[in-house]
């Protein structure tokens, strides 16, 4: 099995920044994919941010020029600085990796989902 947890939300004030990070631990071969989703009621799960398979970073256009995408292969963990939030970043964000794992010597390419973290941008 595969866990991504997700830390870092909170409330901030217009114009502010967070850092959310997703750790993932497991049985992990690999990770071909791996990135940030975010989700209001009512509404559809969004991209936010994704590091693909092909070794690109790609950022939805609403986000592009205020969040950043890092990771740290060695912790399996994944970072996303979001600065200059604007109301209409409130969320939950959704930490996501497109992976392969081998349990009892079976290999199994699937994907996971971290529980998420709220971020709320108001004054």
């Amino acid at each position: 099995q595969v866990q991504l947890v997700e830390s870092g939300g909170g409330l901030v004030q217009p114009g502010g920044s967070l850092r959310l990070s997703c750790a993932a631990s497991g049985s992990i071969v690999s990770i071909y994919a791996m990135g940030w989703y975010r989700q209001v009621p009512g509404k559809q799960r969004e991209l936010v941010a994704v590091f693909t398979s092909s070794g690109s970073t790609n950022y939805a256009d609403s986000v592009k020029g205020r969040f950043f995408m890092s990771r740290d292969n060695a912790k399996n963990t994944m970072y996303l600085q979001i600065n200059s939030l604007k109301p209409e970043d409130t969320a939950v964000y959704y930490c996501y990796a497109d992976h392969l794992t081998v349990i009892a010597g079976v290999h199994r390419r699937d994907d996971s989902w971290g529980q998420g973290t709220q971020v709320t941008v108001s004054s």
